[in-house]
């Protein structure tokens, strides 16, 4: 028989300090200088990205309509791209290398629940997009998941373990392919 769950010990637990609890808010209540900005102003993003602890490169383009968490957990090398409605669910570090592409409605997440213990805490586990990756339309990058340099998770892939190094990830289950 299972543990029975511990909802109330989940919700009195608190994940984040105070701090970043304040950061949110300031963060959440700049978010319509973000998403209104036209989308030439990748300038205008990124310097509000930065103002808020982001490691932004150069030539970076993330469109207005991307949803990031906690920007001061991301870090986005040089000419890397995040497409429209994509999602950067940042409770834990999320990054993004040199000229690697997030497309459109794409979901990186960071943050799960450990299923073991009843109270089912919150797990932060890194996600590392390397560079030259591209992680394709509505594809999911699950907590503690490495794109390799190369590599391509295909369109509305599900990755919850690692795709190596130019290889392609595809489908949910995710089945891992030699570029043809």
């Amino acid at each position: 028989m299972t543990a029975q769950l511990d909802i109330s010990a989940n919700r009195q637990h608190r994940n984040y300090g105070r701090r970043t609890q304040a950061g949110r808010v300031l963060w959440w209540l700049c978010q319509p200088l973000f998403r209104l900005s036209p989308r030439p102003l990748w300038v205008w993003r990124i310097w509000l990205l930065r103002a808020f602890g982001a490691q932004v490169g150069q030539g970076v383009h993330i469109h207005p309509t991307v949803r990031v968490t906690m920007p001061w957990n991301l870090c986005l090398g040089d000419q890397a791209a995040v497409g429209d409605r994509a999602i950067l669910y940042a409770l834990g570090q999320i990054s993004i290398g040199a000229r690697a592409t997030v497309s459109q409605n794409a979901h990186l997440c960071t943050g799960s629940h450990d299923h073991h213990d009843p109270a089912r805490p919150l797990r932060k586990r890194p996600i590392v997009i390397d560079d030259d990756a591209w992680v394709c339309a509505d594809a999911f990058v699950g907590p503690g998941v490495r794109i390799g340099a190369g590599a391509i998770l295909g369109a509305r892939a599900v990755a919850m373990h690692d795709v190596a190094p130019g290889k392609i990830g595809i489908g949910n289950p995710l089945l891992i392919r030699d570029p043809q």
